[in-house]
């Protein structure tokens, strides 16, 4: 195992082997550029897939290259077949070949469910579900033994949110996915396992009113939200060598809410 430098909230123990090829979806952005920089860290080479986001985008490069990684981003609508499969084609090129896919990609939605749109939900079920599904597909004849498949999905997906209804059900139903998809490939090597945060602050306090940021700090073990880096560490675990054991489960990263 290489063990990565230590960063205040990198994660370090037990991370990949250098040089593992690693594809991230949603990767410019919150818990998928912290993961997609934690990756990088540990000297994984990254293909980062992104909706087209340019200022994120930017940054993210002028990180990535300020760390020596070898790394391409590659701009595609997840959503669709077409994009999955362009994907694919830029890994392919890339790398031949693929160890980990962590599949982040994910939007939010806030809408009582009597007035839930079918376009609504159609947006947040394609990216959050459909996504994975599509892009995991279109990479699967790339991976190989031992490879690992990462999906990120949220603690709500257990529990349930109001005016959340169909963010809740994308989310569960990675569940599914990923216990299924376990079982599918575990025959081949291949570990599938999902990562479920609670409230997040991919910005300060989360994005939420300062009311709710304290009465969930409060129901919170540990008595703080979670950071993009916490639930990184989860998945460097999972596509490590100790996680060699470790598939079709959950792990929640929820500070003991």
């Amino acid at each position: 195992m290489t063990a990565a430098a230590s960063t205040p909230g990198s994660p370090v123990p037990d991370v990949p082997s250098a040089g593992r090829r690693v594809l991230v979806t949603g990767g410019t952005r919150g818990i998928g550029r912290a993961t997609v920089l934690a990756f990088a860290r540990t000297g994984a080479r990254l293909v980062v897939a992104h909706r087209g986001d340019g200022a994120a985008a930017d940054r993210l490069t002028r990180e990535l290259t300020e760390l020596g990684a070898d790394f391409t981003l590659v701009a595609a609508d997840l959503t669709r077949a077409a994009g999955a499969e362009r994907l694919a084609e830029a890994v392919l090129d890339r790398f031949g070949g693929l160890d980990v896919l962590v599949n982040n990609l994910g939007v939010d939605g806030h809408v009582p469910f009597e007035k839930l749109a079918e376009d609504e939900w159609h947006r947040v079920l394609d990216h959050n579900t459909t996504s994975a599904y599509l892009v995991t597909q279109a990479v699967l004849d790339q991976l190989g033994e031992g490879a690992s498949v990462v999906n990120i999905g949220a603690s709500v997906a257990l529990r349930g949110r109001p005016l959340g209804v169909h963010y809740s059900a994308s989310k569960a139903a990675l569940v599914g996915f990923t216990r299924a998809l376990a079982k599918e490939l575990g025959g081949r090597g291949i570990r599938v396992n999902l990562v479920a945060p609670g409230v997040t602050e991919t910005e300060p306090g989360g994005g939420l009113p300062p009311q709710l940021v304290a009465r969930l700090t409060a129901l919170t073990a540990l008595g703080r939200l979670g950071r993009p880096e916490d639930v990184a560490g989860a998945v460097l675990y999972l596509a490590g060598d100790s996680a060699a054991y470790v598939t079709g489960t959950t792990i929640e990263v929820d500070g003991g809410i």
